[in-house]
């Protein structure tokens, strides 16, 4: 088989035909790699105060500018981007592993798919924000928590795609064929439903990692979320709040890279619903 026939080159090729999707991808590998790198980049350690040069506008000593501790702005970005990111993964790891196991036994067993959804439909009636206030409020604001709260709030939204997804699959055929020949239910699930559900899955994950990404800094920014002692997006926007008009570039550079991040994210996430559908594919 020729290397041009694979499936991964094939589905790498749909993914990047639009420059919009490429650029995305880019825009985010190059905020992963700077995150996993801030140590070495950094030019300052993101705790470093310097009084003396508090509120220092953008120049050649700190290139985003100071604070009003005198903490380097663009070390602080760096540093803030490890911990966004690590929360959105985690939380997207946590999300689709709670609402996977509850839309696969929503949908293949009949007899819980009420119960399941309507508990489901509960959780969903919140809007994120305010449950995630409510999560932490009975947590307690930290790191850990803040992921746990992230992932129960967007449990549902996997579990409900999951659902969707399995009540289709379970009376196809091959499932009808899986249950005749006397596979045990978890067989079916594991085996002949779960691997049916990665692509969903992974474009729900890229659609979760940007709204928490968005949740997070807004938990931060609210005073609910990661403590201020940790350089977080929302964290230094928080802090920068006082200094509007005065000192731009505190908010600006971190709410810039949110949003440059939690656009990419989106886009990438359309390129993948793209690459995957095989419906969409006849239509391009």
């Amino acid at each position: 088989m020729r290397a041009s026939s694979s499936p991964a080159l094939l589905l790498l090729r749909r993914l990047f035909r639009r420059r919009l999707v490429a650029a995305a991808a880019v825009v985010l590998a190059a905020t992963v790699v700077a995150a996993l790198f801030a140590p070495l980049i950094a030019p300052y350690s993101p705790t470093r105060m310097d009084i003396v040069h508090r509120l220092a506008p953008p120049g050649m000593a700190h290139l985003l500018g100071t604070d009003d501790f005198g903490r380097d702005v663009l070390s602080r970005v760096l540093f803030g981007a490890r911990q966004s990111l690590a929360v959105g993964a985690l939380v997207v790891c946590l999300a689709t592993l709670l609402g996977t196991v509850l839309g696969l036994c929503a949908g293949y067993f009949r007899r819980m798919d009420t119960a399941l959804m309507r508990f489901n439909d509960a959780l969903m009636a919140f809007p994120d924000i305010l449950l995630a206030i409510a999560l932490m409020a009975a947590l307690g604001a930290s790191l850990i928590n803040v992921v746990l709260a992230l992932g129960i709030v967007y449990t549902p939204r996997v579990a409900r795609i999951v659902r969707g997804a399995v009540l289709v699959l379970r009376e196809l055929p091959f499932i009808e064929a899986a249950e005749a020949l006397g596979a045990g239910r978890m067989r079916i699930m594991l085996v002949h439903l779960l691997p049916n559900l990665v692509s969903a899955l992974v474009v729900q994950g890229t659609f979760v990692f940007g709204y928490a990404i968005l949740t997070e800094a807004a938990l931060s920014f609210l005073g609910a979320g990661v403590p201020p002692t940790i350089p977080t997006w929302g964290n230094m926007i928080a802090q920068a709040q006082q200094y509007m008009g005065q000192a731009d570039w505190l908010m600006l550079f971190p709410g810039g890279a949110i949003v440059l991040v939690v656009l990419s994210l989106q886009m990438l996430g359309d390129g993948l619903r793209d690459a995957l559908d095989p419906k969409l594919q006849r239509l391009l």
